[in-house]
């Protein structure tokens, strides 16, 4: 009991650092801030890159985050 109390303190600790990531991101692409998206872009798709690896989430629903908002990306700092 111990042991799975502890695991899923820090996979939850894991998760909530993704979420609050892809948070930040998608605030900063709502408010059209080019300079500021193109900043957490990377930080973001590591971050997700590191949940991937410790397990909390699935690689293809990684994939899928870092591929819509790489292309959400584009599209802002393109226009």
């Amino acid at each position: 009991m111990r042991q799975s109390e502890k695991r899923r303190q820090i996979n939850r600790s894991n998760r909530t650092r993704v979420r609050g990531a892809i948070k930040r991101l998608r605030s900063a692409l709502d408010q059209a801030n080019t300079k500021e998206t193109a900043e957490l872009l990377p930080a973001t798709v590591s971050t997700i890159d590191k949940a991937v690896q410790k397990g909390v989430l699935h690689k293809n629903a990684a994939a899928r985050y870092k591929s819509r908002l790489t292309r959400n990306v584009n599209q802002t700092v393109n226009k």
